[in-house]
C-alpha cells in the first residue's frame, strides 16, 4: 500500500515534542512505552536512511559550532527558513534580535509557537513575496542551503529572498561538501546524477513518518564552489566560507544592489 501524502514533517515534530515533554498524545510501543521518533529519508536509488527526529529541538548547549558561529553573524530582522520546531528562532529572541520563522509545515509552526516563537509564517519564500515586512539577515541553518534544489531552482530562490531583503542584506546558510566520502553508494550516486545532467550532489528525496509521506523534491547538498556558480547572476555574491567544521560549512552571501 502507497503511503498518504501529508504533512510529514508536522507529524514527527508533534510526536517528537510530545515524547520529550508530555506534552501531547506520544506513538507509543506495547501500549505504554513511547516509541521512538524517527525521520525516514528515502533516495530515488532506494536507499533508506532513518535519523531520530529529536535533535530539531535541541537546546542551544547540543548545537554544533558552525550553528552559534552563524547567529553571531545576524544582524537586524531576521528571517528563519526553514524554521523547523524553531531551535534557532527561540535563541534569537531570547537574544532579543527580532526574528520571523517561517516554515511550509503546519505542524512544526504549531510546535514552534507552543514551544514560544512568537512571530511565524505558514507559507513558502516565494508566497512570502508579496508581504510588506522587509529583512536584514536570512538564515538557512540546519543544511537549509538544500532549499537552492539545483541549478534551475536556485536563481529563483535566490530572486525570492532579494525580494524581501534590505539594503546590504545578508544570507547565512549552512551547507555540506558531499565530495569527501569514499563510500561506493554515494559514489555513484553522484556519478549518476552527474549522467543525467544534475549536480552531484542534488538529491532526490522523500520523508516518511509512520503511514505519511511528502511528495518527491529536490534536496542539494553542493561543494562551495558548486555555490559559487549558482550564485552568479543573481542578486546576490558569495561573500565568504567558513568551512572550520568541514565538511560542513557557512556561506555568506551579501546583497549586491
Amino acid at each position: 500500500m502507497e503511503p498518504l501524502i501529508g504533512d510529514v514533517f508536522g507529524e514527527m515534530i508533534r510526536d517528537a515534542y510530545a515524547v520529550r515533554t508530555g506534552v501531547g498524545p506520544r506513538p507509543l510501543a506495547g501500549g505504554r512505552v513511547p516509541r521512538p521518533v524517527i525521520e525516514i529519508i528515502e533516495r530515488d536509488d532506494g536507499l533508506i536512511n532513518g535519523a531520530p527526529a529529536d535533535h530539531y529541538l535541541d537546546q542551544p548547549d547540543d548545537w554544533a559550532a558552525h550553528d552559534h558561529r552563524a547567529l553571531r553573524l545576524c544582524r537586524g530582522r531576521v528571517l528563519d527558513v526553514g524554521m523547523g520546531a524553531g531551535r534557532i528562532a527561540l535563541e534569537l529572541q531570547r537574544r532579543g534580535i527580532a526574528v520571523t520563522g517561517l516554515d511550509t509545515s503546519r505542524g512544526a509552526i504549531e510546535v514552534a509557537r507552543h514551544r514560544g516563537v512568537r512571530d511565524t509564517v505558514l507559507t513558502t519564500v516565494d508566497e512570502y513575496t508579496r508581504a510588506a515586512v522587509r529583512y536584514d539577515t536570512f538564515l538557512l541553518l540546519g543544511n537549509n542551503l538544500g532549499l537552492l534544489e539545483g541549478p534551475e531552482r536556485a536563481p529563483v530562490f535566490l530572486r525570492a529572498l532579494a525580494a524581501l531583503a534590505r539594503p546590504g542584506a545578508r544570507i547565512v546558510a549552512h551547507g555540506t561538501d558531499p565530495y569527501g566520502t569514499t563510500d561506493p553508494l554515494q559514489v555513484t550516486y553522484h556519478r549518476r546524477n552527474r549522467e543525467r545532467g544534475r549536480l552531484g550532489g542534488q538529491l532526490r528525496l522523500r520523508l516518511r513518518y509512520r503511514q505519511l509521506a511528502t511528495g518527491w523534491f529536490d534536496y542539494l547538498v553542493c561543494s562551495a564552489g558548486e555555490l559559487e556558480s549558482l550564485v552568479a547572476g543573481t542578486p546576490w555574491r558569495l561573500n565568504s566560507i567558513d568551512d572550520a567544521d568541514r565538511p560542513y560549512y557557512l556561506a555568506v552571501m551579501e546583497l549586491t544592489g
